[in-house]
């Protein structure tokens, strides 16, 4: 297979980005409209609509960007060898542009003001050792994978995790600096406040930090094919490495 070229890919990213973004606050927000006062059912809805989400628009772009939509998996698949640090630059605004042009359209999509700063905040210690766990996990989920040559499970595995670390962790698990940038422009169920998100980014990029020790640690016998097979299956992700 050959490689997507570049343009194509961070042109996934962004779209990827967007989708994902737009259904966590669409779905945030379509959640207290249809269960006002409930915050366990906004939560689950909030929660079903993100895994989902996330495992079609995986499936959607993956095969042409490896479906990142994250700059934590982007940084990570850079050290382990599987994306260039010239195309980790370019994925990571991609993405970021993604989630802020998703949290617009969202707010639009429910005729809400573009942008609306979010209040929410969400820093306390607890929370930022919620995001430190969530991002380490996601991580693990994907190159634990890839490392095992199962990477083509990895749409419904880590839509799966998401669902689930909705409710394991007390920060809803965002594990996504790009997404912290894309909620809060968002006034909503949603929403973070921006003086919150340098606190998650940080944790989150600690998560991050640590996931890279275990993953080198739990699956140490590392052939340069698997360096580079981070979201995808093998032939897929080698494929868009090379270019």
């Amino acid at each position: 297979m050959t490689a997507a070229p570049l343009p194509r890919r961070l042109l996934a990213e962004f779209l990827g980005s967007a989708f994902l973004t737009a259904a966590v606050i669409g779905s945030g927000i379509a959640a207290s409209m249809l269960s006002p006062g409930d915050t366990g059912l906004q939560l689950l809805e909030n929660a079903a609509a993100t895994a989902t989400g996330l495992f079609t628009f995986i499936l959607m772009f993956g095969p042409i960007s490896g479906g990142h939509f994250n700059p934590a998996v982007s940084l990570v698949d850079a050290a382990f060898g599987g994306l260039r640090w010239r195309q980790l630059a370019a994925y990571v605004p991609a993405q970021v542009g993604g989630c802020l042009t998703g949290a617009v359209l969202a707010n639009a999509m429910f005729g809400l003001g573009a942008i609306s700063i979010s209040s929410h905040h969400r820093a306390s210690p607890a929370h930022l050792l919620a995001e430190a766990v969530a991002t380490a996990g996601l991580l693990l989920v994907i190159f634990s994978l890839a490392r095992t040559g199962r990477g083509e499970l990895a749409p419904a595995a880590v839509g799966a995790y998401i669902g689930a670390a909705y409710f394991f962790t007390s920060s809803t698990s965002f594990a996504n600096p790009a997404i912290d940038l894309g909620r809060m422009l968002s006034d909503t169920f949603s929403g973070i406040a921006p003086a919150s998100v340098p606190a998650f980014i940080a944790a989150q990029l600690v998560g991050a930090a640590f996931a890279v020790g275990l993953i080198r640690a739990l699956y140490p016998d590392l052939t340069p094919g698997e360096a580079e097979d981070a979201v995808l299956p093998r032939t897929e992700t080698r494929a868009a490495a090379t270019s």
